[in-house]
């Protein structure tokens, strides 16, 4: 198996999207860009892993004390899904280091998770690419849950196993992972100000809302589609592909427990989207890393009309 290879990052080019980074580099990027944009950035640490890694959230504002609307987004709940990171890095990076893209932060505030499961990741690494649940010792038999299984909105009642070792599992209970409880609990203590969330997966294309528990669509759904076609419209005019649109039950599978639907059902979160990022490489997972800047650069056009919409609607 070849695995990547860390390359130290002078401070000018500080970021490098022709590699996919280890979580360390992630973290220091972060803390280079909170060093470097003090007024407009901030990391916070809003838990620890299994293994014991810091959980990293970037927080970019440009003012407002507090008061603006927050626009969420997370990536690498699944281990093996490096694209996801890597998306969520280069929308850090154009929201913070690109002054064109400065009309973003005006009244909206983004806070981003770069990985989720930091410990999957990394072993994605160094022991086997495919990987894709946490690291905890779930069982005697296996390691590992898969986190986007794990929250407590309809848990484990269909698309999910309750075997160890299973892909899919659920876990011994809701909320077990450390992880996941550290995103519910952000999202529960920012309630009133997130107005959207966004959590970076692969691969797709497709571009889905809740429900993943059931085909039943939520009230809103029409708001939803609406916002996800001007969203996937942006990205197809800057050279991406078509994403299949659509509830997660009806255009991918079922799937109960997973962010999207807790965020919306539990956190209140009302414009909740999972986002499969397109695939690549011999098993979807794996696009060469000479892609990512293909695959990232024009779904960035998607995460602007996002950002619009909550600005217009909320800001």
């Amino acid at each position: 198996m070849t695995l990547v290879k860390s390359i130290p990052k002078t401070p000018e080019s500080r970021i490098s999207f022709t590699e996919y980074q280890r979580y360390d580099e992630i973290r220091q990027y972060l803390s280079q860009l909170a060093s470097s944009y003090p007024s407009t950035v901030t990391v916070q640490t809003i838990g620890q892993t299994y293994e014991g890694r810091p959980l990293d959230i970037i927080q970019i504002s440009s003012g407002g004390d507090g008061s603006r609307p927050v626009i969420l987004i997370d990536a690498g709940i699944h281990a093996r899904e490096w694209i996801a990171p890597a998306a969520a890095l280069y929308v850090i990076n154009q929201l913070v280091e690109n002054t064109a893209e400065s009309a973003l932060t005006d009244s909206v505030d983004w806070h981003i998770i770069p990985v989720l499961n930091p410990d999957g990741y990394e072993y994605t690494f160094t022991d086997e690419r495919m990987w894709r649940k946490t690291r905890s010792r779930a069982s005697i038999l296996c390691t590992g849950v898969d986190g986007n299984r794990n929250f407590d909105f309809h848990w484990n009642e269909v698309g999910a196993s309750s075997y160890p070792c299973s892909d899919t599992y659920a876990g011994s209970e809701a909320f077990s992972e450390s992880e996941t409880q550290a995103l519910r609990d952000y999202i529960l203590a920012n309630a009133n100000r997130i107005k959207l969330y966004l959590t970076f997966h692969s691969y797709g294309p497709y571009l889905l809302y809740p429900w993943g528990y059931t085909s039943e669509l939520p009230d809103d759904w029409e708001t939803l589609d609406a916002l996800a076609r001007q969203a996937d419209a942006a990205q197809q005019a800057a050279g991406g592909p078509s994403y299949a649109i659509g509830s997660s039950t009806n255009v991918l599978y079922a799937a109960a427990g997973g962010s999207d639907d807790w965020t919306k059902g539990v956190g209140g979160v009302a414009l909740s989207y999972t986002i499969e990022l397109p695939g690549g490489g011999s098993q979807g997972f794996n696009p060469p890393a000479s892609d990512i800047l293909n695959l990232v650069t024009p779904f960035f056009e998607a995460v602007r009309v996002f950002g619009q919409y909550v600005a217009d609607n909320y800001g």
